[in-house]
């Protein structure tokens, strides 16, 4: 979606930071508050082994792990973002991450870790690679009302940990990733993006434990993590398209990676590095977006500045050797740099903050919302959401304000905020993500099973959260995202049952009473 706001910000701002000589000073034109979508009545935290949603609302499956594509291919495992393309609400594409595999190997590669016990076989890891990764699956809504893939439409494809993926920007071909052009795979698909000519982002998220698991075992060739860790660029509309991992986007546990355009018409792009202590980032391009050059586009993701923030003097700082000199104390080379962006980043002043995860703008004051999970090491259990306002209303400024927009806590009704969505007219959607092995227990006890709550940022219950989903056991509600009308929300069910250590007694049987199976449903209005 193209941004263009002038003014960008709403009354309460104006009211609030009238300090800041670049808010905005004038009220927006205001829509009605709300969508059908978003009326229901909230549900109670809930700890049943259920996907329990409100009163009028159901849910379809439309994918589930191992689910046959109808080509030789077949769905992976623990999905995470989706993300629907098509100007048609009843039928589309839909991109899904599928993010890592954990404890749950004992159902996917019949692999159990066990302290001193043996390592992965090499089939093991064979069918763990295959199984992330990501899926482009047609879906389509039938005359019943239930969405199903299109079995067997030339759009369905699998990209694996064994896909050849094109290495663009500063470090394609620099020794710090071993002078390679291309790389093999990608996985830890976290969350990702959509880019304003129509193709997908995808996140390369906790990659290094992975790395490790997949080269310790003897006759497997051992990975290199520096093609790990990057922002993965996917054509859902033709298969044969090979994907592009974006170097100038940073290498770093990427949560997702969303677009918009500065002032002038640059591409800017947000992203979170998921880990205690870690920074978020901003890609500013060098060219301006042309819409007539539709995927041509994509270039202008190899050259631009990459920058840090510095949340304590509210700017962002250039990743780049040029524009930052006490880089060159480190590194030699831009590539060398973004290859390593988290020392950089360090080096030259970014602020460590507490597990930084989904960066969205919001669609009516073009605001930017940073979901920050937790980080319990600095006695932060419950996490919080900041909402950051660039300088002069425009994405490409160095400079910005920020506020917490809401905490996380019994007071508030939810825990760990990680991935968020916003629908039309501006209600922030937020999924939760309480560690499996803390759910129920402690300080995390009050909230019972993960949630998607929605938290109205305007309005008479502008930062109320409301539940509206609750997670079966030991699950993760994550990617949700809204067909065009507004009437659909796509959402992945990961990893129920996480806990499990037993084949024949899993945690969870969610969705069809037998074992636990990473799903994506499909929310709607019942009639």
């Amino acid at each position: 979606m193209t941004y263009y706001y002038k003014p960008y910000y709403q009354q309460y701002v104006r009211n609030r930071y009238e300090h800041y000589p670049y808010v905005s000073q004038v009220q927006g034109l205001r829509k009605p508050y709300g969508t059908r979508f978003s009326y229901f009545n909230p549900i109670e935290h809930s700890n049943l082994d259920q996907l329990i949603l409100p009163i009028g609302y159901k849910y379809d499956i439309v994918a589930t792990w191992g689910q046959d594509l109808g080509n030789g291919e077949k769905f992976g495992f623990n999905n995470d973002f989706t993300c629907y393309f098509g100007s048609d609400p009843n039928e589309g594409l839909l991109w899904v991450n599928h993010e890592y595999i954990g404890n749950l190997s004992i159902y996917v590669s019949e692999y159990k870790e066990e302290p001193d016990g043996a390592k992965r076989t090499a089939q093991q890891i064979a069918e763990e690679k295959y199984n992330l990764g990501g899926s482009v699956i047609h879906i389509r809504k039938g005359i019943d009302g239930i969405w199903s893939i299109v079995k067997g439409s030339p759009y369905n494809r699998r990209i694996t940990a064994n896909t050849p993926i094109d290495l663009t920007g500063p470090a394609k071909g620099d020794g710090a990733v071993g002078g390679v052009t291309q790389v093999i795979g990608t996985f830890a698909n976290c969350s990702g993006g959509k880019t304003l000519w129509n193709t997908a982002f995808s996140g390369e998220e906790n990659y290094a434990e992975i790395v490790q698991d997949w080269s310790e075992t003897p006759g497997v060739p051992a990975l290199n993590s520096t093609h790990y860790g990057w922002v993965v660029e996917i054509d859902p509309y033709d298969p044969k398209s090979t994907p592009k991992k974006h170097s100038m986007l940073g290498r770093f546990a990427h949560e997702n990676a969303v677009m918009t355009l500065g002032e002038s018409g640059r591409i800017v792009v947000y992203s979170g590095d998921d880990t205690n202590d870690q920074c978020i980032y901003k890609f500013v391009s060098d060219d301006v977006y042309n819409p007539e050059l539709g995927k041509r586009n994509s270039s202008l993701l190899e050259n631009g500045t990459l920058f840090v923030a510095d949340m304590g003097a509210n700017k962002w700082i250039p990743l780049d050797l040029n524009k930052t000199p006490k880089l060159r104390e480190k590194f030699k080379t831009q590539g060398e740099v973004l290859v390593n962006t988290r020392d950089a980043a360090k080096l030259i002043g970014g602020t460590p903050l507490d597990r930084p995860e989904d960066i969205e703008i919001h669609p009516r004051d073009g605001s930017v919302f940073i979901a920050f999970t937790n980080n319990i090491a600095h006695g932060n259990y419950y996490g919080q959401i900041f909402r950051m306002f660039p300088e002069n209303n425009n994405h490409e400024s160095t400079s910005f304000a920020y506020e917490i927009f809401i905490a996380g806590g019994p007071q508030s009704g939810f825990a760990c905020p990680d991935n968020l969505m916003f629908d039309q007219v501006g209600n922030l959607w937020v999924c939760t993500d309480i560690a499996s092995d803390k759910i129920n227990k402690g300080a995390y006890r009050p909230f019972r099973n993960n949630g998607l709550y929605m938290i109205p940022t305007e309005g008479p219950y502008r930062g109320k959260a409301m539940q509206f989903a609750s997670a079966p056991v030991q699950a993760e509600l994550t990617g949700t995202w809204l067909a065009p009308d507004g009437e659909t929300l796509f959402m992945s069910v990961q990893h129920p049952g996480e806990e499990s250590v037993d084949v024949n007694n899993p945690t969870s049987r969610w969705p069809f009473g037998d074992i636990p199976r990473p799903s994506v449903v499909a929310i709607t209005r019942q009639s």
